[in-house]
């Protein structure tokens, strides 16, 4: 049996949490990271985790296009309630979805953002899945800075990408085989800015009782100056 563990913090800094996650049947994980004033950064990463259950709840044909198609219809909904709703003008949230096969053998995943998707497998090093929709990351790639110099740049919080802005938006989409044993994580940025891979990949080697309560309360430690959501999925060994 999947072992699934989740939580989620306000933080130390922030006086509301614009995080939502959610976890439903088949065997489906949703991290979402709003942004907004006015509390309707809350608001933009509720409808995104509220949409995609009702679109893909008791489903038993999800793959890659269902999960884009969820986000996409996430995506309506929020310009939909910015236009009834004007004060709400320029939220957007972050969505990282994730989908296990019941035989765990496959997972599709889904991505817009800064939020990420994470593999750890045993014997080989913690892998990044998702790739970052933010100027920063665009710059490393681009070769103009180093990763070192995207922790610390002054625009590290600028996402090229987000749902709820743009009537036309790309979602990334990526599927992998899975191994006996594997962990996957999603995540907010609350916990990337204060801990580093490294540190992410030994916490969970070690498999402690609650994983998502411990990345939490690293994070916490280490300032807190975002709010913290972690999703951890254990595949059977």
């Amino acid at each position: 049996m999947i072992q699934v563990y989740q939580a989620t913090d306000v933080g130390r800094v922030r006086q509301g949490n614009e995080d939502s996650a959610v976890v439903f049947e088949p065997s489906v994980y949703v991290v979402a990271d709003g942004m907004g004033g006015e509390a309707a950064g809350e608001v933009a990463s509720h409808l995104l985790v509220d949409t995609v259950q009702h679109e893909l709840a008791g489903r038993t044909d999800i793959v890659e296009e269902s999960l884009r198609q969820s986000v996409l219809a996430a995506n309506e909904a929020i310009l939909e309630c910015v236009t009834a709703t004007p004060a709400y003008q320029g939220m957007g949230t972050t969505a990282t979805l994730l989908h296990i096969t019941a035989d765990e053998q496959q997972a599709c995943w889904a991505h817009v953002g800064d939020s990420r998707l994470y593999l750890l497998r045993e014997g080989e090093e913690m892998r990044q899945i998702t790739r970052d929709h933010s100027y920063v990351e665009d710059l490393v790639a681009q070769g103009s800075i180093t990763e070192a110099e995207a922790k610390v740049h002054p625009r590290r919080n600028l996402l090229t990408r987000a749902v709820g802005v743009d009537k036309d938006l790309l979602v990334d989409t990526g599927s992998l085989e899975l191994e006996a044993g594997d962990i996957l994580l999603l995540a907010t940025d609350g916990l990337m800015k204060h801990i580093a891979d490294e540190e992410i990949a030994s916490l969970l080697e070690r498999k402690p009782e609650n994983p998502a309560q411990e990345l939490v309360d690293r994070a916490l430690d280490a300032g807190g100056t975002d709010n913290i959501t972690t999703v951890v999925v254990v595949c059977s060994a």
